[in-house]
């Protein structure tokens, strides 16, 4: 299977997308999506819009430092991407190091990802988000 430079595109676009949350800059995060764009959960099964997405990375951003995306297994496929990682940081209240599974399944367009569903394991995202505000 050779590449094409869609697939080339795409992947440099999802890694803009993991780098830049990775590096806490959620406007470049933000960018990577399309107007109209939606982000679904596994967890609550709630789809939600890019700007609910940034408030809730920025939170994120706030509570873990040393975010890292570890393991990243990126596959694209025509119009899309899927990324295994385990996202890592260390939670600023505690100091106690988290991980957290995950696969992201992204539908592109124009460079641009018009849905995102993530699935992760609720146990992790407990122990990821303990000291959230509701």
């Amino acid at each position: 299977m050779t590449m094409t430079q869609d697939d080339d595109a795409i992947r440099a676009m999802a890694k803009r997308f993991f780098d830049a949350i990775e590096q806490g800059d959620i406007a470049t995060m933000g960018a990577c999506f399309a107007l109209g764009a939606e982000i679904w959960h596994n967890t609550d099964e709630l789809t939600v819009t890019v700007e609910q997405t940034k408030a809730t990375l920025a939170g994120m951003v706030e509570r873990i430092r040393e975010r890292s995306y570890a393991e990243r297994r990126l596959q694209v496929f025509p119009g899309g991407f899927v990324q295994q990682h385990a996202l890592e940081g260390v939670r600023v209240h505690d100091g106690e190091k988290v991980r957290l599974p995950c696969c992201i399944v992204c539908q592109v367009n124009g460079n641009l990802i018009t849905r995102l569903d993530e699935y992760f394991d609720s146990a992790h995202v407990a122990t990821f988000r303990k000291f959230a505000s509701a």
